[in-house]
């Protein structure tokens, strides 16, 4: 298999984003050292199952990186609670009750997809990369088994560039695998992996997977040279093509926590406490020496000529000369502990504020009232809100919107209503900011009533609202399910048969009380002739 014009062209373009990479690794290599000693083989070759936290000395920085992983996970993409939801783009559709159904029902079918793959623990460690890098990356495949696939790839196999929105829509990786294993993906490889595996199967090979947006692609063919995304393997030692196909969305999600306007890859928390974590480990280092040489003093021995091996055990025995000053005594170094501890501790704190781990984690004390708590949660949000911002546009978003794709295509939505054709979908994200905003928009809407409440006496302030609408918005707000709602043509039926049925028994209380007044006038009536008759006799005598 001959490398071909376009496998030259790719390596050429792995050349260029390697080169633009070379100044991160060495930062990451160091990050991980001490913050993520797991995936510190950036840089550095490690042997699988080895020691890789000979570095640290205080693990204080460790449990503030999965302190602030665990707060993203929840604040974000909490399994126990809905994170996202589904609505169209289109104001008039909120009012369509069986549309509002379908979205739901939409959105119920992709968390079952969610919970039923393994998308919570990747999700997880890929919070942890972008905490520790800055940049993170997780590809999202379909899976016969499991509907969805998702994989968190490690940031030494991830090169990548931008489009002109500042986008990720370029991704290489380079990983390896064994030979063997790389026969039974691509079945056709490369000379060079034919005679590896034929040497060892289990012998690693270099694998290069390119995906880019196509430029010259055809929308109207659906076969794999005609995707709006390429997906090429390559032999990274030989350069020789493996696989070429492609995808209808782009693969990968990559997010980044911060990012300078100049710069393609993402800066971490972990980056910014970097110098506090290495000052912490030194003083670390300094005062367990400290604390050793006061627990267990050098001793001074006199030099009289004659020296005894010195029992330094507890309980050992020691013999000098009586009557002399000829003894062991511990040497007074001057330590102070205290002091080092006390800078140990600042900085531990400067760490914990790098993490936010004072206002992510409850604080020890009396109980808080209702208000506090909201006050907490506030000043969180407004301390994560820009970072949460970032990760909806560059990971909620574009995971969800692949997601959305794999299911359609394996049709596991239930049909949609015909007038929902041609229909713009969005994703609202249920996230706990989210739930901060129409809280306030709660209380708001609840204060107007009861103000309105205490006029209705003097004017009909009701009348200016739409009740109908305020009951579904409020609903909607407290996340009441649309399916437990009675659709609007229901509820209109409803109204018209109950003033139907009064207007009904209207009429019958009408006619009996025209039946009863009946009964009353006839007696009346009949006597009528008599008193008549009277009068009429009388009158003629």
């Amino acid at each position: 298999m001959a490398q071909t014009d376009l496998a030259k062209n790719l390596l050429k373009r792995f050349d260029r984003l390697k080169s633009q990479r070379q100044n991160w690794e060495s930062h990451w290599q160091e990050v991980a050292d001490y913050m993520q000693p797991r995936k510190a083989d950036v840089t550095k070759s490690r042997s699988k199952g080895d020691k890789r936290t000979e570095l640290i000395f205080d693990s204080s920085p460790l449990q503030s990186v999965e302190l602030l992983a665990a707060s993203l996970h929840g604040m974000l993409t909490n399994p126990s609670t809905p994170w996202f939801s589904l609505r169209f783009k289109e104001y008039e559709m909120e009012n369509e009750d069986e549309a509002k159904e379908w979205l739901e029902d939409a959105t119920e079918v992709m968390y079952s997809a969610f919970n039923k793959s393994n998308f919570q623990q990747e999700i997880f460690e890929l919070y942890h990369d972008l905490i520790t890098f800055g940049t993170a990356a997780m590809f999202i495949e379909e899976d016969d088994d499991d509907i969805l696939k998702f994989s968190t790839r490690h940031i030494n196999e991830m090169y990548i560039a931008e489009n002109d929105k500042g986008r990720i829509d370029t991704v290489f990786r380079k990983f390896k695998l064994s030979a063997r294993s790389a026969i039974q993906k691509f079945g056709t490889v490369s000379a060079n992996i034919s005679v590896v595996a034929k040497k060892d199967p289990y012998e690693e090979v270099e694998i290069l997977h390119a995906v880019y947006p196509r430029s010259d692609f055809d929308p109207k063919k659906q076969d794999k040279d005609n995707m709006p995304f390429a997906s090429i393997y390559l032999d990274a030692s030989s350069g020789d093509e493996l696989s070429v196909s492609g995808f209808r969305e782009f693969p990968f999600v990559v997010p980044r926590y911060l990012k300078a306007s100049h710069e393609i890859y993402g800066r971490s928390p972990a980056m910014t406490a970097l110098p506090d974590v290495k000052m912490l480990n030194e003083m670390s280092k300094t005062t367990i020496k400290s604390a050793q040489k006061q627990v267990d003093p050098p001793l001074l021995v006199p030099d009289d000529g004659f020296i005894l091996p010195v029992r330094t055990v507890p309980g050992g025995l020691n013999f000098y000369r009586s009557g002399t000053r000829d003894r062991i005594e511990p040497l007074n170094i001057g330590a102070n502990t205290p002091l080092g501890l006390n800078m140990e501790e600042q900085r531990r704190n400067s760490i914990r504020n790098a993490f936010y781990v004072n206002q992510l984690m409850m604080q020890n004390g009396p109980q808080m009232t209702a208000t506090e708590v909201i006050q907490r949660n506030e000043e969180k949000m407004r301390l994560l809100g820009p970072v949460l911002g970032r990760l909806q546009s560059e990971l909620l978003k574009p995971l969800i919107d692949r997601c959305f794709a794999l299911i359609l295509r394996k049709n596991l939505f239930r049909p949609a209503p015909e007038f929902l054709s041609g229909k713009d979908i969005e994703i609202e994200y249920v996230s706990p900011l989210a739930k901060a905003q129409k809280s306030t928009e709660l209380q708001s809407i609840m204060r107007a009533i009861e103000i309105m409440g205490s006029l209705a006496n003097v004017a009909p302030v009701f009348d200016h609202i739409n009740m109908d609408k305020l009951v579904r918005h409020l609903a909607d707000i407290v996340g009441v399910p649309q399916k437990i709602l009675k659709p609007q043509s229901e509820l209109n039926a409803q109204r018209e048969e109950a003033q139907a049925q009064q207007q009904q028994m209207e009429q019958m209380q009408q006619v009996q009380q025209l039946a009863e007044a009946g009964g009353k006038v006839a007696p009346l009536a009949k006597a009528l002739p008599e008193e008549a008759k009277a009068v009429a006799n009388a009158d003629v005598e």
